[in-house]
């Protein structure tokens, strides 16, 4: 699929509430939660007054229309390690997944990390989510693990 991924601009950070919901995993049959889950202060440390240092956004664009993002920050999230390591979200549009849109982002996004001097990122994911097999390709290792999430790193 023609594409191009760039970095976020300012005017466009307001999206990140899109992505954030559409990064929620929905296990097949159950119901989507609605939008205002994202409200939820667990949540909101993914977006909240995004733009700080260490907060860095890259979009894959599809004719002129933002359809995924992958963003990273210093963050005490699902995925937290340490206050040293960015922890990763990345969505799509439902209608843009499995075409190797999220797999370009986040090469993109690794490389950027590593221009920057980071020495890994980490993530969580629900162990049903398909996008798991996509993080190992990439070089995540789990680090932890509970009944339902891996905790990854990609050592950069």
């Amino acid at each position: 699929m023609d594409h191009q991924i760039r970095k976020i601009r300012e005017n466009e950070y307001s999206l990140l509430s899109d992505f954030l919901y559409e990064a929620i995993y929905i296990p097949e049959g159950t119901e989507k939660p609605p939008k205002s889950i994202i409200e939820q202060p667990e949540l909101q440390v993914y977006i909240a007054d995004f733009g700080k240092a260490d907060d860095w956004c890259l979009v894959a664009e599809v004719k002129e229309k933002i359809v995924g993002a992958v963003w990273v920050r210093i963050m005490n999230d699902y995925g937290h390690i340490d206050d040293k390591t960015p922890s990763l979200a990345i969505s799509l549009y439902e209608e843009y997944r499995n075409l190797g849109l999220g797999t370009a982002l986040m090469k993109t996004m690794l490389q950027v990390l590593k221009n920057k001097g980071y020495m890994q990122v980490s993530l969580s994911v629900q162990k049903a989510n398909y996008a798991v097999n996509m993080y190992r390709k990439l070089g995540f290792e789990t680090v932890k693990e509970n009944e339902e999430e891996y905790i990854m790193v990609c050592r950069l």
